[in-house]
């Protein structure tokens, strides 16, 4: 079973290399389990027991199992995570010509490691807005193979670059694409029509817009002497997402489920499909249109946040609490913060470590050291909007927030196992 759904990820993040590629993944595997999508823009007919999706901008995504009876007796179990990355997104003007390279201008989207994007394969991906026979359409394009590389300095003309090195994201981070002669220049949104008739046999009039981000050919891989890790880029948060996904499928419950993966968690979630926007409120309110019955049916409902947590690193054991260091491979965190960072209380917190050990689940703690701030979720967003009893949890892992991130190959396991226990529990607390 471990190393089934560790294959299964890895699957997963090689064909997601951007928010938008995350969700037609996911809604995919949701149609293969049955389930049927809702367009937001109708009447919707629902009936007990029925299984749907909804997305909304390509980029986010819920999955909806009705149960067999009202939500309204046990309220709703819901699994909340986000497509989004960390990453280099291409500016809308992008064209740069510079000693006789082409390169695109790029703009760092959420809290990258900028130094790991250096010297790595990178290819390109996302969604590109153009006209055909005068209608504007959308569709998802990747380029798959790598056209470009960011080149480090040597290390002969930059002595101090092991000493602390600051880049310049608008100086430094331009990827290379070609090498030309003369004044040749590059029209990028001719290179954008030219990928839709390659990988789509659709012959765009002309690009008119686009939502590209690089990203690192290298395929995630079971790593390690003993294959305890997987190493691989959006691990944060797409491991959480297909977790959710598998549990989702697996649990067939009789209860009301929710699988709820936003956009834009890494930029603050203030968007039409973030978690700080509406989406998943509509979408329960139109499942449960009496205002009455809503809000008895949220407050018999439970939430769980579910975002990588940060691993204590054997070099850098000092940047955790002392007695709050997960460790790979021993199973989910239970992440707290008395600020309101995270959405955990004690409640929340005890029914997951219960299910935990019902399960025969290893579970761990996290709780930043007094003297560091502390990172957020959607989890208190989401609870903050519907009113939802939350816990935060999440898989430890390293290098968070890299191009290349790794975590326990016995983890994924453990969540998939305790998030299908919730999804099929019978009453919550």
């Amino acid at each position: 079973m471990r190393d089934v759904l560790n294959s299964g990820l890895i699957e997963f993040l090689k064909a997601s290399p951007t928010p938008f590629h995350a969700t037609a993944s996911l809604a995919q595997r949701l149609e293969a389990g049955g389930y049927q999508r809702l367009d937001e823009r109708d009447s919707w007919a629902v009936v007990p027991g029925g299984r749907y999706y909804v997305t909304r901008n390509d980029s986010s995504i819920i999955a909806i199992q009705l149960g067999k009876q009202s939500p309204l007796l046990n309220g709703i179990r819901m699994v909340g995570a986000h497509t989004d990355s960390p990453c280099l997104r291409v500016k809308p003007q992008p064209e740069l010509q510079r000693q006789g390279f082409l390169q695109l201008g790029v703009e760092v989207y959420g809290g990258a490691l900028l130094a790991p994007w250096f010297d790595r394969d990178l290819s390109l991906a996302g969604r590109v807005t153009y006209r055909r026979d005068g209608k504007v359409e959308s569709q998802l394009i990747d380029f798959a193979l790598p056209i470009a590389v960011i080149p480090n300095l040597a290390i002969h003309l930059n002595r101090g670059a092991n000493e602390g090195w600051a880049i310049n994201p608008q100086n430094e981070l331009p990827p290379i694409l070609a090498q030309v002669a003369g004044d040749e220049r590059l029209d990028f949104r001719a290179v954008l029509t030219e990928q839709l008739a390659r990988e789509h046999q659709l012959n765009a009039d002309v690009v008119l817009d686009y939502e590209l981000s690089f990203y690192d050919t290298q395929a995630a891989a079971q790593v390690g002497l003993q294959g305890d890790f997987i190493a691989g880029a959006r691990l944060d948060n797409l491991l959480s997402c297909y977790a959710g996904l598998q549990a989702l499928l697996a649990a067939d419950s009789d209860e009301t489920c929710v699988l709820v993966c936003n956009d834009h968690e890494e930029v603050g979630s203030s968007s039409a499909c973030g978690a700080d926007g509406p989406m998943l409120e509509q979408t329960l309110q139109r499942l449960l249109p009496d205002g009455d019955a809503y809000v008895r049916t949220i407050q018999r409902s439970l939430m769980v946040s579910a975002d990588n947590a940060h691993g204590v690193h054997p070099n850098y054991a000092d940047k955790h609490d002392g007695n709050h260091g997960p460790k790979l491979n021993a199973g989910p965190v239970i992440k707290v913060n008395n600020n309101q960072r995270y959405a955990t209380n004690s409640e929340t917190a005890g029914f997951f470590r219960h299910l935990c050990m019902a399960e025969e689940v290893p579970v761990q703690s996290f709780v930043v050291r007094s003297d560091m701030g502390c990172g957020s979720t959607i989890g208190p967003i989401a609870a903050s909007h519907l009113g939802v009893r939350t816990v935060d949890i999440g898989l430890p892992t390293f290098a968070m927030h890299s191009i290349r991130e790794l975590c326990g190959s016995h983890d994924l396991a453990h969540l998939v196992k305790v998030l299908t226990a919730f999804y099929r529990s019978r009453e919550l607390p």
